[in-house]
């Protein structure tokens, strides 16, 4: 045996269906008779309830959703203690120390904990507690 010629094994491999060719799946080849799905072309949305009051309008709808909403990635000043060594502290350094998941998504240090070393710190905003607690250790907040 040489692989010019195998073969694959009895029954392993099933012939597909061949619709609209005569036999058990011609003329109408498995769309029924008449109605959208039996047309080409025929597509419906994906939330379309065929012309009942689709679920989305049928929910009532409460408060108030902001679209300019900016959202942050939150380190604490507990979590900027735990970086040893640095001390100049970007978003980069953070996504480094595991502090942050995303490149993209602003940064915002809140003041949760304590801080002892001088770390200057560059983010995108900063809590006022955050501030004071990192100028109080010697530091400096930049805002990006």
């Amino acid at each position: 045996m040489d692989l010019s010629n195998l073969k694959y094994a009895d029954g392993s491999r099933k012939n597909r269906k061949r619709i609209g060719r005569g036999g058990a799946h011609g003329k109408t080849a498995c769309r029924g008779h008449k109605g959208q799905r039996s047309r080409s072309g025929a597509k419906r949305r994906l939330w379309f309830e065929g012309g009942q009051m689709p679920i989305m309008r049928r929910l009532p709808k409460r408060g108030f959703k902001n679209f300019n909403r900016i959202e942050y990635q939150v380190v604490n000043v507990s979590d900027l203690a735990r970086i040893q060594g640095v001390e100049e502290i970007t978003p980069e350094i953070l996504r480094q120390n595991g502090l942050i998941a995303k490149r993209g998504m602003p940064v915002k240090v809140l003041g949760k904990g304590e801080l002892e070393q001088k770390v200057n710190i560059a983010a995108d905003a900063f809590s006022k507690s955050a501030i004071a607690k990192i100028e109080a250790a010697g530091g400096r907040t930049t805002t990006l």
